[in-house]
């Protein structure tokens, strides 16, 4: 006994589904778990890999594929590969109450996970641990948005903190070696951009070594590059000046 498929039925399992409306009609493509995401974030490049199939749906849980002339009046192409990064890119992910309050909790933990790596105790200059850190979030009602990025909301929660706790982001130690010639010029533009100098050394050259904040890193690359013409340098000597053990709250 055979058993007929209708040709526009498609069955999927184990599926991620992107929804979006356009030209007052429905259409849906069928993804695998955790690649939109992957996809939105540009971690992951390759359509195949996000895509269950080339297809577009009007509904995938039935497996009824979208028609022709609906797509190309609806997008003005029917070019399957482009609707698809089209409502990739706009759609609405479709996810059950369940899976996104996992997400939620998931991304919760990361985005403590990394202010505990960024930051420490200014006074102290000891690290937090993350369950400290999670509590703090959970004291000022942080409310995760799963559209962010887990480094965009560590940066806000870092912010926030700030208001009822002692925390920064930690100080990146670099050594600057500068020209003689543009030493001390560039020392006074650079004086702003620097939190703490350590050592200064003047001989045939300027050497410096200093704790600066990380948000200034790039800002002091590009003008020791660009007043030295290539000839000074910058060198990372610690991504974070911390001190042994970690910070408890009493």
């Amino acid at each position: 006994m055979s058993i007929f498929t209708p040709t526009n039925q498609i069955r999927l399992t184990n599926v991620a589904v992107v929804r979006m409306k356009k030209g007052g009609k429905r259409f849906e493509i069928a993804c695998y778990k955790n690649k939109v995401v992957s996809w939105r974030s540009g971690a992951e490049k390759d359509l195949d890999e996000v895509l269950q199939t080339h297809s577009v749906f009007v509904n995938v849980s039935k497996g009824q594929v979208a028609k022709k002339d609906d797509l190309s009046k609806s997008f003005g192409t029917d070019d399957i590969t482009e609707i698809c990064k089209q409502i990739l890119a706009k759609g609405e992910l479709q996810v059950s109450d369940k899976e996104r309050q996992s997400q939620l909790e998931t991304m919760f933990r990361d985005i403590a996970t990394i202010v505990a790596e960024k930051c420490v105790n200014p006074e102290t200059k000891r690290p937090y641990t993350v369950s400290l850190i999670e509590r703090a979030m959970k004291d000022i009602h942080y409310s995760v948005k799963a559209n962010k990025s887990t480094k965009q909301q560590a940066l806000e929660v870092i912010r926030q903190l700030k208001e009822s706790m002692e925390i920064q982001r930690a100080h990146m130690r670099l050594r600057l070696v500068l020209p003689a010639k543009e030493g001390k010029r560039l020392k006074e533009k650079l004086k702003p951009l620097l939190k703490v100098v350590e050592s200064e050394d003047f001989d045939e050259q300027l050497e410096m070594v200093c704790l600066v904040d990380p948000g200034c890193f790039r800002e002091i690359d590009e003008l020791i590059r660009c007043e030295t013409k290539g000839r000074g340098s910058l060198e990372v000597l610690n991504l974070k000046d911390v001190e042994e053990g970690e910070e408890k709250l009493e």
